[in-house]
């Protein structure tokens, strides 16, 4: 085996892809910057307690783990931003009122996500810290589906459901832990046998309601049997209420729920959303409330937000449609003075120009060459090629 070949599903950015993922990149800082969230550059790898503290303590198989030489301690490389966001929010700014923060950088996975998935993800994430109140998530949304249209992805669908509504089932019921776990796992794979199966002994109004919220997935009129079901937990109730006035203010998208998702049951505390973009399999954007992810920092405060990989949005831009390449001007190499400034004037006016070395007139340019700089009558001037 060759030993420049990389390990399994990691791969090299080429420079045509490299620049669409660094395009998109810098449009999504900038979309969220105009929404108001500062931009934070957490290190890639830290000690293990603090990535994995908390809710962060599910991210622990997917995590990387090294030996500090310095300290002798276990560090991790971070397999998810959040928790660090948090660790921030918590200790280093720990601000009164609300924060808005976003981040943009490589997180690292032991394994894939799901099939052909990379394991250097190049994450992208928005958070609201301090606001309990449902319009946190309602901007949080907002901004998602913002950076999807700047990109120009359309048919997007916005599915929504709530982990609340599972724990609101199971309280002050008899349990165990790994019945609870069991459960959750099949209510998310819709094993409607085994949920039978492993809530026998509940209550029955609780066996009735949990066969029940495996059916609930589909448009809104979910919400309205989710409400008829659901009517002895006034919570549940409320989360119902919630998903609808979400749905209500979103109206121009194509909005589906699925009340027994329970991806992430055990990070997030509220609604949870997902979205999707026509031709994929798996949701493009994934967020929600996770009120508790700063309580291992000692500041518990109300926390919402999403993240995407900028590398699968790319993916799927290359797919609908071929990346324009980039337009330059050609210009030939000389050291004539008066041909450098013209070359200096034109990149500072934040145009392209690509300098033809001696011999490699003939060879192909990942620019696309329009124009080129050529001489008339002494001036340097630019003209179509």
């Amino acid at each position: 085996m060759s030993a420049w070949v990389l390990p399994d599903h990691i791969a090299d950015v080429l420079p045509s892809e490299a620049r669409h993922i660094e395009e998109i990149r810098r449009l999504y800082l900038d979309t969220a910057r105009r929404f108001g969230y500062e931009l934070v550059m957490p290190p890639l790898l830290e000690y293990i307690e603090s990535l994995l503290s908390g809710t962060g303590r599910t991210l622990n198989l997917q995590t990387f783990k090294l030996v500090d030489q310095l300290s002798g301690r276990t560090l991790g490389l971070r397999a998810d931003t959040t928790p660090q966001v948090a660790r921030i929010d918590a200790h280093l700014l720990n601000r009164v009122g609300v924060t808005r923060l976003c981040y943009c950088g490589p997180v690292l996975h032991t394994r894939p996500d799901r099939p052909f998935a990379t394991r250097e993800p190049l994450q992208f994430g928005a958070e609201i810290y301090g606001h309990a109140g449902l319009e946190a998530d309602l901007e949080v949304i907002e901004l998602a589906l913002t950076a999807l249209d700047a990109v120009a992805l359309k048919n997007v669908s916005l599915d929504l459901s709530d982990a609340r509504i599972v724990p609101a089932l199971l309280s002050g019921v008899s349990i165990s832990s790994d019945a609870r776990d069991a459960l959750h796992q099949a209510l998310a794979s819709k094993d409607l046998t085994s949920i039978q199966d492993l809530a026998k002994e509940l209550p029955s109004n609780v066996q009735k309601a949990l066969v029940e919220l495996v059916q609930m997935y589909g448009d809104i009129s979910v919400l309205s049997q989710a409400e008829k079901t659901f009517s002895a937990w006034p919570t549940i109730v409320q989360s119902i209420q919630e998903l609808r006035h979400i749905a209500q203010a979103f109206k121009h998208v194509h909005i589906t729920f699925d009340l027994a998702d329970l991806r992430g049951y055990g990070y997030y505390s509220g609604v949870r959303f997902a979205m999707f973009v026509a031709g994929t399999n798996d949701a493009l954007v994934r967020g929600g409330r996770y009120d508790e992810v700063g309580a291992i920092f000692g500041r518990r405060l109300p926390a919402v937000g999403f993240s995407l990989d900028l590398k699968v949005v790319a993916e799927l831009l290359a797919g609908l449609a071929d990346s324009p390449v980039d337009e330059a001007i050609r210009a030939p190499w000389s050291q004539d003075p008066a041909l450098r400034q013209a070359i200096r004037q034109l990149r500072q006016q934040g145009l392209t120009v690509v300098s033809v070395l001696p011999g490699h007139e003939e060879e192909v340019q990942e620019f696309n060459c329009t124009q080129e700089l050529v001489q008339v009558n002494g001036q340097w001037t630019v003209r179509a090629r």
